[in-house]
């Protein structure tokens, strides 16, 4: 009996561990610029307490810096141009993210 409570004990642990992360994903959302709204889509991927990924637009991709998630709250920084943007957010539900930066703020919306 004891043998088959810890198999179980451990099958549940390591479906835990092995668990994604709700960020990860790919994210959706614009911006409105003085040329027109601008399509953004975020790829997510958090891998302990660092999170990855890259920003799309149809200038290209950019990837994600110094990227840190702590709970439903993370932090990255981009860099292009010679020209670096810092960005905090926040997984407000499994499938809105809240983006902030010094451009304002956006709204993301999982891809499904």
């Amino acid at each position: 009996m004891m043998k088959t409570v810890l198999i179980a004990l451990f099958f549940v642990g390591s479906l835990t561990a092995f668990a994604q992360n709700p960020i990860d994903g790919e994210w959706k959302g614009s911006r409105d610029t003085p040329n027109g709204t601008m399509e953004i889509n975020y790829t997510f991927k958090v891998e302990g307490t660092e999170l990855k990924g890259e920003l799309e637009t149809q200038f290209g991709e950019v990837p994600l810096e110094n990227g840190q998630v702590d709970g439903k709250k993370f932090s990255y920084r981009i860099s292009f141009n010679d020209f670096s943007i810092e960005s905090k957010g926040e997984l407000v539900t499994d499938d809105e993210i809240i983006i902030r930066n010094e451009m304002g703020e956006m709204t993301l919306k999982r891809v499904k």
